[in-house]
């Protein structure tokens, strides 16, 4: 099998595989560690300061969930993090996965979204983006499926858009 086809498989895989009810209690553990983590980094740095939304958080749940939920969760856990069949010591494909996608977020501030520069570029953002990258990671491989990985995404970087001062749409652009 070639390494695209593999890579295909282990995507389609994560995404069919249903959580157990276990796994969704491992993702909030997961999400109340990472959440712990990062507000007392984000709140230190003021990274993140107490904003909340006015309004409109139906779009900001929805958009969330779509992206970066599922457009950054699908490729770098549901691709990059094997499953319990393919190896039984995954740390290296976390650690590398989690650093891609914390370096990802550079590649889009000087590409993509050219106004979120300053914002991705800060050491805080970054290791915030790390410890979120990590808890999906693992979140993935423990459960073999990629949604609990999307639950915290998302729900994290809603969190921060609607309480934490996270940054509109039109702010990133």
């Amino acid at each position: 099998m070639s390494y695209l086809a593999a890579l295909s498989a282990r995507t389609w895989r994560a995404i069919r595989t249903a959580p157990k009810g276990r796994d969704w209690l491992e993702a909030a553990g997961l999400f109340a560690v990472m959440g712990a983590a990062q507000l007392s980094l984000g709140f230190s740095t003021g990274l993140y300061h107490f904003r909340p939304s006015t309004g409109g958080w139906p779009m900001v749940v929805l958009t969330t969930f779509i992206a970066p939920g599922l457009g950054e969760e699908i490729p770098f856990r549901a691709a990059f993090v094997p499953g319990h069949d393919e190896t039984a010591r995954p740390a290296l494909a976390i650690v590398v996965t989690t650093a891609v996608f914390t370096t990802w977020h550079l590649v889009e501030g000087l590409t993509f979204l050219p106004g979120a520069w300053g914002l991705f570029s800060r050491p805080d953002f970054l290791a915030c983006a790390a410890i979120l990258g990590l808890a999906c990671a693992i979140s993935r491989w423990r459960s073999g499926s990629v949604w609990p990985a999307v639950a915290i995404h998302t729900a994290m970087v809603v969190a921060w858009k609607l309480w934490l001062g996270g940054p509109t749409p039109q702010e990133l652009t």
